[in-house]
């Protein structure tokens, strides 16, 4: 990896850092001035600050006048993901290009106009610009594969004729382009890493038409190419989960800030991965397989529910893994009682934890899930619930699916791709003003010294 001078933090550099620390807002003055820290109330629920069509969270019902928590639900253009999810033949691996469909189109597609969709994005993968992988991903590859396909993103600007032509045909077309070649920029990315660090011999695996895109990405990561239906099934099941989830999570309320702005498709895009890149947003299902493996080794028996609890509690009073007081893939910002999301997951990762012998795991897993949720919600006083998020299980889908852990977060940005390009087709169709809040100054008014006086 690319290494220089740049990297250093200099002892003039560190003693700066020190003045930038001390500019810090006391945090009563949000509470004076009634600011929603992170664009939420004091109960944790979003600030509305939009309007969409394009996807529902619903946590909480109400009761005698009341909301009161409930199951959660995810709704893509009024559907139910279950419901989507469920109607889909057992067979199918197409599932994420229709969900994608309804993403951006608003309806579910006949099967001819889905069958119409899947050719126009096969042919789309073949648009990645020639010697592309050769000028752009091999060169200074980072450690880091949101960074190299963010950097990939934008260097597509280069090769556009038109990339700043802001016509929704026009934003339609290029948003298409990416949706095809994501799970190409993510796979070469590694395969480019790879080979710096180990300095073999570099295979890469085109595309091919005639496959879905959790096929495509499959075929492209695997030395032989293979994968079994299953494998194929769960991971397009994967994608679908991870496609859209409300306009308020980070990087699609990027996508509509800087979108407002009447930038181009490829930096709103990249301006978008940078947020997933962000470990709080696109990396907590790295955390929980992190997690997973201490516990695994401190545990010794993954059936004692005594013992598991007890290495629990250490974890939640910061005196075990990271020392944060976190257990990670419990509880969600919206969701309480439960995530959607988790739950149509899991029956799937039991089947694939069949499939690869890893029933003991899954076990632990669940038992985890059980005994952690407990705990919290005792511990913290959360009488609403708490519940595992898609991360708990996710990472160790994709451990089964023998996924490197550096294709985690890409990952998540292949999926979430179809929900970024519905928000910003639907922010330019409003033509609406630049994003624009407000911030409230709280800095004491100085007198300026003269250079001459000032020691």
């Amino acid at each position: 990896m690319v290494q220089n001078n740049y990297s250093k933090i200099t002892p003039e550099i560190e003693k700066l850092s020190k003045i930038c620390k001390s500019n810090t807002i006391d945090s009563e003055l949000y509470t004076k001035f009634d600011v929603k820290r992170g664009l939420r109330d004091i109960n944790g629920k979003g600030v509305l600050t939009g309007l969409t069509r394009i996807s529902e969270i619903n946590a909480s019902k109400i009761v005698d006048g009341k909301s009161v928590p409930c199951d959660g639900e995810l709704f893509y253009r009024g559907i139910n993901v279950k419901e989507l999810i469920a109607g889909q033949p057992k067979e199918m691996h197409w599932g994420f290009e229709e969900a994608t469909y309804l993403l951006l189109f608003g309806k579910l597609p006949t099967i001819d106009e889905l069958n119409e969709f899947k050719a126009i994005l096969a042919d789309s993968r073949s648009k990645m610009p020639k010697n592309f992988f050769r000028d752009v991903i091999m060169q200074k590859p980072s450690s880091d594969l949101m960074n190299n396909i963010a950097r990939g993103v934008l260097n597509l600007y280069a090769y556009d004729s038109q990339p700043m032509d802001l016509s929704i045909a026009n934003v339609l077309r290029q948003s298409l382009e990416l949706i095809s070649i994501f799970p190409s920029l993510a796979v070469h990315s590694y395969d480019a890493m790879q080979y710096y660090i180990d300095k073999d011999s570099l295979v890469v695996h085109r595309p091919k038409a005639d496959l879905s895109t959790a096929e495509n990405f499959l075929y492209m990561l695997r030395p032989d190419n293979k994968y079994s239906p299953l494998e194929a099934k769960i991971l397009d099941i994967a994608l679908i989960l991870h496609a859209e989830h409300g306009g308020g999570n980070n990087s699609t309320f990027t996508t509509h800030v800087v979108t407002s702005s009447g930038t181009d498709t490829y930096s709103a895009i990249a301006a978008a991965l940078c947020s997933l890149k962000g470990p709080k947003h696109g990396g907590a299902n790295i955390q929980v397989v992190n997690m997973f493996k201490e516990l695994g080794k401190n545990i010794s028996d993954w059936e004692d529910d005594d013992e598991i609890l007890r290495y629990l509690e250490k974890i939640l009073h910061k005196e075990a893994y990271d020392r944060t007081g976190v257990i990670y893939g419990m509880g969600h910002a919206v969701y309480s009682i439960s995530d959607p999301r988790a739950q149509i997951f899991k029956g799937y990762v039991k089947s694939l934890s069949k499939e690869k012998n890893r029933v003991k795991e899954y076990e632990f897993y669940e038992r985890v899930e059980r005994l952690a949720a407990e705990l919290i919600a005792a511990e913290r006083h959360i009488y609403k619930g708490v519940s595992a998020n898609i991360d708990f299980y996710s990472g160790f889908v994709y451990s089964m699916l023998g996924i490197p852990k550096e294709l985690y977060t890409p990952l998540f940005a292949i999926a979430r791709i179809s929900g970024w390009s519905a928000h910003r087709l639907e922010e330019l169709n409003g033509n609406g003003k630049i994003i624009r809040p407000a911030y409230k100054s709280v800095q004491e008014r100085q007198n300026y010294v003269p250079f001459e006086d000032r020691k």
